[in-house]
């Protein structure tokens, strides 16, 4: 649904504001890919912005997505949105982005640039894992408050809330006595291995990156956070889309210790529990495998 004639004039004050120049949408033309948010591309037959609506109840969302966008603009091997405006009005809320010219990652030249982009970004790194806010995780809130053991931390800040949110859901008995469970064991799975706190883009699946004009790793919609930089790997690598290319430069740039494989399905676990709470369907079984899979190495 288009944005009513109140959005829009707002939406034209407000980014006349932000750039310090009078702007006047003359072109407005919808965006596929989000199902969180609506997306859209306002323009004015010189310049044109990215804009993401929501109801105004999700403005938190807005927020935190303009503070991990910031995050990530510490790295200079990254290319991220400039957050031009944020707000809401009319019932709806509204994020104001730099509109780029996006291009896919290809197997060569690019794939390559971003694996050694990503792990530049994970080189930014703190002493505790987390981050000073919550964030959200697609329209789930995620929560972040920092931790000095990493174990604990994915325990208790990533796959209890999901668990707890799955209480909601008929038939999830078993999933939810099984997660516990390997909750409770997961210090086990990391006696050898200490992860760096890594500032991670949260959310990496091929749909939040892309190569921008100038041939640089472009990312988007990230759920920050300091952790295992394997996190952000196996989060790649759940939904495909990534070249080969990307991995061998990254792992050329920092190469991944001994039990990556195990480490990687309890980080998707996190996001396959996540996709079960947004969307249902198939992701039960999923988690169970994923689950059953985990307590059996330990």
């Amino acid at each position: 649904m288009p944005p009513s004639d109140d959005l829009r004039a707002l939406l034209d004050e407000t980014i006349s504001a932000a750039i310090g120049a009078p702007f006047r949408c003359t072109r407005l033309s919808g965006q596929a890919g989000g199902s969180i948010s609506q997306s859209l591309v306002v323009e004015d037959g010189r310049q044109h912005f990215f804009v993401k609506l929501n109801d105004a109840a999700l403005e938190a969302m807005f927020v935190a997505e303009a503070d991990g966008l910031a995050a990530l603009s510490r790295c200079p091997a990254i290319r991220v949105p400039k957050v031009i405006a944020q707000g809401k009005s009319g019932g709806k809320s509204f994020l104001v982005l730099e509109h780029l010219a996006l291009g896919p990652l290809r197997e060569r030249g690019s794939g390559t640039v971003a694996g050694r982009a990503l792990a530049e970004l994970h080189h930014i790194e703190e002493a505790q894992y987390g981050w000073p806010r919550d964030n959200f995780i697609g329209s789930n809130p995620q929560r972040n408050a920092v931790h000095v053991t990493w174990s604990f931390f994915f325990s208790q800040r990533r796959l209890l809330p999901q668990l707890e949110m799955a209480r909601q859901r008929s038939d999830c008995a078993r999933l939810i006595e099984r997660g516990e469970k390997l909750a409770d064991r997961l210090a086990a799975l990391f006696v050898d291995y200490r992860p760096r706190a890594s500032l991670l883009h949260g959310d990496l699946w091929h749909g939040n990156a892309a190569i921008d004009e100038n041939g640089r790793l472009a990312l988007f919609d990230p759920a920050v956070y300091f952790g295992d930089r394997e996190a952000d790997l196996a989060m790649s690598e759940l939904f495909g889309g990534f070249p080969e290319s990307f991995y061998l430069a990254y792992r050329e740039a920092w190469p991944l210790a001994h039990g990556y494989e195990q480490r990687k399905t309890l980080y998707n676990l996190y996001h396959v529990l996540n996709h079960l709470n947004l969307f249902g369907g198939g992701y039960l079984r999923q988690a169970e495998r994923m689950i059953d899979s985990l307590l059996a190495e330990l």
